[in-house]
């Protein structure tokens, strides 16, 4: 009898309870095989047909930055404001004793490098995550496990998510338990303001610290450490840098130690050999390495503001020059022309006001233009606006007129319109008593006659000395003057 003859009459002959029993067997067995195979329990014959490089050839092929990353906080640079002698976190981590930490700062000025220290000289278990990949059910597995690991052993987690301002709210929130509990300690890493990026409750539980871009003369010691470092670095290659190459990539890097290094190794690859095998890295061949420079501008982050406040600021306070290198600083990082024209004309109206209100005109006009026949050129009508306003004489006077006025309407009674000022071009006004007693301003002397226009007796524009509104309130003090004799002629006819 064959096989398959043997399993027909088998089959055949098996009741319908049996057959239940085994398809649920079949259908859980296929399951696991699946998830088996999904895991990689076992070795498929279809899958890995290469090796997979080991640690070491991983570490050999990566970035000289990766490769030149500190291991102790000895070999640290920079950050000496909360890392030097005697700080808060320098003893806590030395002290083995962390609380959650937020570090923040710009790229490459040494977040994760600082991180990587700590989990070598910790003795929590170190986990740690990109927010960009991660999602909830990574943090709830770290997180049982955490749990799980205080329990048995007593052991704390410390948990480094780089880039934890991609987190959302409900995703940050998935982490307050357990921080509340101590089991878990956070490190938080993000370019961006965490008072604008994370949620106030996450903040309250964590240390925030600030870290600064790396002076040069710090770059400059990271890219001598790499030059000579013949293990990780480049110190084992027939190469020669320049001092002055060493200058330059540390002064454009904007205190960004990655970028530098980074330039370093392209430098260092693309560089042919002399005759004698040497390889040198000059000032034109460190040019040639870092291209069009870098800057730390993002469009809705602290640089964005900053920068675009630095540039208002600067008109403000009647600096050209300031002016123009902030304005150059956003041109050159891609703002929206128009967004820089917006401010200027902003600028023209609070800052400047009717101490010269030519300076309206011409921001508008540089605003249109601008639109008109975008950039390169548009810089040229910008840059004229902005130097007109920086340059001219100031009053806030409109400003803060508008600002009185506005809280008198928010925080007082809201005042009826005195019945001669009412609309009175609809039939029916009359008989309402709308505009009557009227007085038409140009039906009197200087085209001014004094009667009431508002009921509140209150001064909000307010004008200065300043350029063409010393002429306005010059003109304003002889209306006063022209509504005082009025009202003495008024008095004599009585």
């Amino acid at each position: 009898m064959t096989s398959k003859l043997f399993v027909d009459r088998f089959l055949e002959r098996l009741p319908l309870g049996e057959w239940v029993h085994l398809l649920s067997f079949s259908t859980a067995f296929a399951g696991i095989f699946l998830m088996m195979k999904k895991k990689h329990a076992f070795p498929l014959p279809a899958e890995n047909l290469f090796p997979a490089p080991n640690e070491e050839d991983r570490f050999k092929d990566a970035p000289l930055s990766a490769r030149m990353r500190p291991q102790t906080l000895d070999e640290y640079v920079g950050q000496e404001h909360i890392l030097g002698a005697g700080s808060l976190l320098k003893r806590a981590i030395e002290a083995d004793r962390l609380t959650s930490l937020i570090l923040y700062g710009p790229a490459g000025s040494g977040k994760t490098t600082l991180a990587h220290c700590i989990s070598r000289r910790t003795k929590a278990y170190f986990e740690r995550i990109n927010a960009v990949c991660a999602n909830v059910d990574d943090l709830r597995t770290i997180i049982a496990s955490s749990q799980h690991r205080h329990q048995t052993t007593g052991r704390k987690t410390i948990l480094f998510i780089d880039e934890i301002h991609r987190f959302n709210k409900a995703q940050q929130d998935v982490l307050m338990p357990d921080i509340e509990e101590g089991h878990l300690i956070l490190i938080g890493a993000t370019v961006f303001n965490p008072f604008f990026s994370l949620t106030s409750p996450l903040l309250s539980r964590s240390l925030v610290f600030e870290l600064k871009p790396l002076r040069s003369e710090e770059i400059i010691k990271i890219l001598e450490r790499a030059i000579q470092d013949k293990k990780n670095g480049i110190g084992s290659l027939n190469i020669h840098v320049a001092p002055k190459a060493i200058a330059f990539i540390a002064e454009i890097c904007d205190g960004d130690a990655r970028k530098a290094l980074n330039a370093l190794e392209v430098g260092c690859l693309t560089t042919l050999p002399d005759e004698k095998g040497m390889s040198t890295i000059s000032l034109e061949v460190a040019q040639e390495s870092i291209q069009k420079k870098h800057v730390v501008y993002d469009r809705e982050g602290d640089a964005h503001f900053d920068t675009a406040s630095a540039f208002i600021k600067s008109m403000r306070g009647s600096d050209p020059d300031a002016a123009l290198y902030w304005m150059a600083k956003m041109l050159y990082a891609g703002e929206d022309p128009r967004f820089i024209a917006r401010r200027i004309c902003i600028c023209a109206a609070e800052d400047v006001g009717n101490a010269d209100p030519q300076a309206l005109v011409l921001a508008n006009a540089a605003l249109q233009i601008s639109e008109f026949i975008g950039l390169p050129e548009a810089r040229i009508p910008l840059a004229q606006a902005a130097v007109y306003v920086a340059c001219s004489p100031k009053s806030n006077a409109a400003y803060l007129g508008i600002e009185k006025a506005l809280q008198d309407v928010k925080s007082k009674k809201i005042q009826e319109v005195p019945q001669h000022l009412k609309d009175a071009s609809y039939s029916g006004a009359q008989r309402l008593g709308h505009g009557k007693d009227y007085k038409y301003a140009h039906n009197y002397e200087d085209h001014y006659v004094s009667q009431e226009y508002m009921p509140l007796k209150v001064k909000y524009y307010e004008p200065t000395e300043m350029g063409y509104e010393k002429k306005i309130k010059e003109r304003l003090q002889q209306r006063d003057d022209t509504t005082k004799k009025q009202g003495a002629d008024k008095v004599d006819k009585v």
